[in-house]
């Protein structure tokens, strides 16, 4: 057998893991990256090429023949969607790759979308568009949630998931009419937008037989908890925790063999790496996408999985020459994770040519470069996604820290570095399903956004002179005045329930509290819009009455409306056999407020870079969460009548049981000074704080500003909840938060301490870049 010659064609963090796994057969004799980076430049066998352009297939070959090159490998899409295995397969040079008619899987979503079609491979429902009225008249015609892609090469970007219709019809004239996306959105594909777990798998094909590595999970967005807007991808570990056996199986069995066997009876048989996006849904795993070619930083990930007698440069032999079956590929029982360094301000604007130095990373970790390059001896910052680094461990939780022990030693240096501090977070979640996430205790948050916004057509339909019947705010508006009463003002309604804490006080047999929860959720959402709560309705629904309980909750509910200053005027009460059991009940509420329009709030024209975040203290957890707190007591061990870890002079169940705080009469009198209010319930800081804000700032907290009850840091430890999740789910010591312009903030703090109020100055409004979440807690990760 010959020695071989390669040429490798990219320059990113793929293409130097595919050197470094090339590079260490003892059948390569060398390698010529084209142009390759500064890791491909230090790497064995390896040296980088910038005399003949990546682009230019001519010249390559030229340049291949001249180099005695019998083996091409080319990393990215764009060389194989244009052809380059066609020119190489008529100079008699194998390449590693499909041909330009097999990689239109890749290259156009309307090909791949009616080839799964066609040989019913799984995937989303989709219809195909050249003509823009034509999509935006399909948009009007469904009721389900979308993806629109681009139908070509978009460099990645070419793919928009909208929240309404009205931004599904600005995607479309975006890609259709502004061309933004150039000659790649003269056809678009509309596609349903699958829900459940998103996994990849990279699979040797050489036209017959397929041989798949370990399956992976990638992070595409740019911060922790994944928020912010996606990437091209922030780190990646294998195996995933979900690919059980029969997951495998039904995956090679339903897409992989079908995908093959198809491309055979389209007679463009597919050699080379096919990688597989999966979305694994309750149906089973469907297709989101085909890419001809190694993935990143999936390549980086799992090439390390690779037994060191396992030879890439023979498979990739094997696929160009149809004898894949007659190759060993042996994986390692270990784990891989892999932590991308990205230059500041990606996946927006970032500096290049920024100074770094890298030391030898220590046994078992690698060390895998992307947008780097020399300066002579200089190694600098050349792109978004700069650099990563690999870890192989026993366990995933190993390899994870192990890259991250790495970082912390300062193996990477540049100015500006940012990387993700959560990677494998989801696996490391659903190893300890017991009280991990709020999803994983039956409640999904996402689910509830995601059904607000089903939801949102049908409400709009009931616009009226006077509400634009608009929801996903605190509370509904009435302009009283726009509806035909002149000089009236505006009315505000707020409906909420208490939640799972109602087990509790049942547990308990202590039902006044929750009556107090019950009427402040609904007038803490009345304050944040400006109104003054004016009444309250209530609902108590149950198997059969029980005096005594029941009037213990209506008296509740009357403390309440007294703390907020509000009548209680009406309510319904319902016995319903069988709908209840035992002595279980339910409860509901409904307050009314007013406010003069001048005084609505928030006032979003009005806010500002640099306006102040105030937040004033929480009595505990208060009304949200409570089926993740009932969990985690659970599986403590504890009981509601022991003593509360947290708080020794009181039960667990008494200790839960502090009602929630209202905060309705020492916000009066300060409503004038202020921007805007947010009501911290479901979903956390993070949720809701948003929703006081315009679409062009976002709020920036700083965690430890403010005073953390003990209940949440027993909570967080004894769950072992991620600081994301519990800033998510709970309000973590923060009921309400104030925004204030920067020269009045010292006097609301001071008038509301007078109050008797616990005020913290939590942060400030910045400016919103594009895809930024609306609320970002710097240092979150130091809450340990």
């Amino acid at each position: 057998m010959s020695n071989l010659r390669i040429l490798l064609i990219g320059n990113g963090g793929r293409e130097h893991a595919l050197a470094w796994k090339l590079s260490q057969s003892d059948r390569v004799e060398s390698i010529f990256a084209v142009p390759g980076n500064g890791g491909t430049a230090s790497c064995s066998k390896v040296s980088n090429v910038t005399s003949v352009s990546a682009d230019n297939f001519p010249a390559l070959v030229e340049f291949a023949q001249s180099n005695g090159v019998n083996l091409v490998v080319p990393g990215p899409e764009a060389p194989l969607v244009d052809g380059v295995e066609g020119f190489f397969r008529a100079a008699g040079i194998p390449c590693f790759g499909p041909s330009k008619e097999a990689a239109r899987l890749e290259g156009s979503k309307t090909y791949s979308k009616d080839f799964m079609k066609k040989y019913n491979v799984p995937t989303a429902a989709y219809e195909n568009f050249s003509d823009f009225d034509k999509a935006v008249s399909y948009i009007d015609s469904i009721n389900h949630d979308v993806v629109i892609k681009a139908t070509g090469l978009a460099a990645g970007k070419g793919v928009i998931i909208p929240q309404t219709k009205d931004e599904a019809k600005a995607a479309l004239k975006q890609i259709m009419v502004d061309k933004e996306f150039g000659t790649a959105g003269s056809e678009v594909v509309i596609e349903e937008l699958l829900l459940g777990d998103e996994l990849s798998v990279l699979t040797f094909c050489d036209g017959y037989s397929i041989r798949s590595l370990p399956l992976a999970q990638d992070h595409k967005r740019i911060f922790d908890g994944d928020q912010g807007p996606n990437t091209g991808g922030m780190g990646c570990y294998a195996p995933t925790n979900i690919a059980t056996k029969e997951l495998v199986e039904r995956i090679d069995r339903e897409i992989l063999e079908p995908t093959i066997l198809g491309m055979r009876r389209e007679k463009q048989p597919f050699h080379g790496v096919l990688f597989t996006g999966l979305m694994i849904t309750a149906a089973g795993p469907k297709v989101l996408e085909y890419n001809v070619r190694f993935g990143d930083p999936e390549t980086q990930t799992v090439l390390p999985l690779l037994s060191a007698e396992t030879d890439l440069a023979e498979i990739m032999l094997a696929c160009t020459g149809g004898y894949l079956d007659n190759c060993s590929i042996t994986i390692q029982d270990k784990f891989s994770a892999t932590v991308v360094l990205a230059a500041g301000g990606y996946p927006g604007s970032y500096a290049k040519g920024t100074p770094m130095t890298v030391a030898e990373p220590p046994v078992g970790s690698t060390i895998f470069h992307a947008g780097t390059k020399l300066d002579g001896q200089q190694l600098q910052t050349s792109g978004g996604r700069v650099i990563a680094i690999n870890s192989v461990g026993d366990s995933l939780r190993s390899a994870v820290d192990a890259s991250y022990a790495a970082l912390a030693n300062n193996v990477i240096q540049f100015e500006g570095m940012f990387f993700r501090k959560d990677i494998a977070h989801r696996a490391f979640r659903a190893a300890n399903k017991e009280s991990m996430t709020y999803a994983q205790a039956g409640v999904d948050i996402q689910a509830g956004n995601d059904f607000v916004e089903k939801i949102k057509k049908a409400v709009a339909s009931t616009k009226r002179a006077g509400a634009d019947a608009e929801i996903g705010g605190f509370g509904g508006e009435v302009d009283l005045s726009a509806a035909g009463y002149p000089n009236a003002p505006v009315i505000v309604g707020a409906i909420d329930g208490v939640g799972t804490k109602l087990m509790i006080a049942q547990n308990m047999k202590k039902h006044d509290t929750v009556g107090i929860d019950l009427v402040a959720m609904n007038v803490n959402d009345l304050i944040v819009q400006g109104a003054t709560p004016l009444m309250f309705l209530d609902y108590y629904g149950c198997s059969k009455l029980d005096l005594a309980s029941a009037a213990a909750f209506v008296e509740g509910v009357a403390d309440g409306c007294r703390q907020a200053g509000c009548a209680l005027v009406g309510g319904e009460t319902a016995e319903m056999p069988g709908m209840y059991q035992g002595e279980d009940y339910d409860a509901a509420g409904c307050a009314v407020g007013a406010v003069t329009d001048d005084a609505r709030l928030p006032k979003l024209a009005n806010m500002i870079e640099g306006d102040i975040l105030l937040g004033l203290g929480s009595n505990g957890v208060h009304s949200n969460g409570f089926s993740l707190v009932r969990r985690i007591v659970q599986s403590a061990g504890l009981g509601y009548t022991d003593a509360a870890p947290w708080d020794q002079s009181k039960s667990v169940g008494e200790s839960l049981l502090t009602p929630t705080r209202i905060y309705v009469k020492t916000l009066l009198p300060i409503l004038k000074d202020i921007k805007g209010l947010a009501h911290i319930t479901g979903g956390g800081l993070l949720e809701n704080v948003p929703r006081m804000l315009p679409d062009s700032l976002t709020a920036e907290i700083n965690f430890g500003s403010w005073q953390m009850p003990p209940v949440f840091q027993w909570l967080k430890a004894a769950g072992n909840v991620t600081p994301v999740e519990m800033c998510r789910t709970f309000n973590s010591g923060i009921g309400m938060v104030i925004a204030v312009d920067a020269s009045k903030a010292a006097a609301v703090a001071s008038a509301l301490g007078d109050a008797g109020e616990p005020v913290s100055t939590l942060g400030r409004l910045i400016k919103r870049t594009e895809g930024q979440a609306g609320c970002v807690i710097q240092n979150l990760e130091r809450w340990q």
